[in-house]
């Protein structure tokens, strides 16, 4: 049935197309976090450990929301690794347990994420007048903003 929520198709079409991105990057993301969950090492291993087990738990709430905001709107989501990989922003590096390392890239990933998320904001409100979906991506900035703090507290200077 088709979706009659105020906001012309051709705009919801385009947020979608957007939010296939963003679903992309988040499963990178999540994925890369789960690797290295499972990879890291150190004296500290039991603590990154279930930092990392935290992250990627709420990845994967992430990206659910994503998927059923793309629904929400009226289309499929993109559920096949390789379109994920077509579509993300972000890079697979090699395989690293230096946990510095991973912590740096994990961190460039979620400011990636985040400062698509302040495009995305604007353009959801002014270009495609969906104001619902610029205010779940706000939240969606809030989330990525805590994660990206919390890993950087990790990283000296």
């Amino acid at each position: 049935m088709k979706v009659n929520i105020g906001v012309p198709e051709k705009h919801l079409q385009e947020v979608a197309d957007k939010l296939q991105v963003l679903l992309a990057d988040e499963h990178i993301l999540y994925t890369k976090t789960r690797n290295y969950h499972w990879n890291v090492v150190g004296d500290n291993f039991s603590e990154m450990h279930l930092f990392f087990e935290k992250q990627y738990g709420d990845l994967a709430e992430i990206i659910d929301e994503v998927a059923e905001r793309i629904r929400m709107i009226g289309h499929y989501s993109t559920g096949r690794l390789v379109d994920f990989l077509k579509l993300t922003n972000l890079l697979e590096p090699e395989y690293t347990s230096k946990q510095s390392e991973q912590i740096k890239n994990l961190l460039d990933d979620h400011e990636t994420i985040i400062r698509s998320l302040r495009e995305l904001i604007t353009e959801f409100s002014d270009k495609q007048k969906d104001l619902g979906s610029s205010d779940f991506v706000t939240g969606l900035l809030r989330q990525h903003e805590k994660m990206a703090w919390m890993l950087r507290s990790y990283l000296s200077k």
